[in-house]
């Protein structure tokens, strides 16, 4: 069990029968009555996030996580495939707990958080910004820059992203992962 004083970005533990990850947190001490702590947590299991409130020296079910490099593998029709590069041994991951499974690649390495009480996996991290290369895209019009006009473009993944009217095929750019939208090409 942990309290509150033991709260902070990234803490996990388990509230109303589900896991959560503290996104922010704020302890709060008003000049008239008991200190608290205000959070934004987000479930590990739906995804979605969620304001409380939980008042000083509360105590929480803290989980115990790990944090595993894993290599992807390959998809089937039984889910998401990766290999442990440091004993290579691999895991099925549902796609549900994968935010944005069109961004990746067969072979790239990404970390993927485990509870240690049962080894299941809880979610898997993609790197904040990946570099893709266009397959293909409407070509830009010379000349129609001066507006933030974005147009569809299809990565090597098969996945569509938007991009100014200035990329054209075989362009390489950078792409956040966390909203799947254009930052720069490269």
């Amino acid at each position: 069990m942990a309290s509150t004083s033991d709260i902070r970005n990234g803490f996990t533990f388990r509230h109303n029968h589900d896991i959560y990850s503290v996104i922010e947190f704020q302890h709060v001490k008003p000049g008239k009555g008991a200190a608290f702590v205000r959070t934004k947590i987000k479930s590990l299991s739906t995804g979605r996030v969620l304001s409380e409130t939980f008042p000083s020296g509360h105590k929480v079910d803290e989980v115990r996580v790990e944090r595993h490099k894993m290599q992807y593998l390959y998809k089937d029709d039984m889910g998401y495939h990766f290999m442990n590069t440091e004993t290579y041994e691999q895991a099925r991951i549902r796609e549900e707990l994968i935010e944005n499974p069109g961004f990746m690649r067969e072979g790239d390495t990404i970390e993927v958080l485990y509870n240690t009480e049962d080894n299941t996996a809880l979610t898997v991290d993609l790197p904040q910004y990946i570099e893709m290369e266009i397959t293909y895209t409407e070509p830009g019009i010379k000349g129609d820059t001066a507006t933030n006009t974005l147009k569809p473009a299809t990565i090597e993944t098969g996945a569509e992203v938007r991009v100014p009217l200035f990329v054209g095929t075989g362009d390489r750019i950078k792409i956040d992962t966390r909203s799947g939208a254009y930052v720069s090409r490269v």
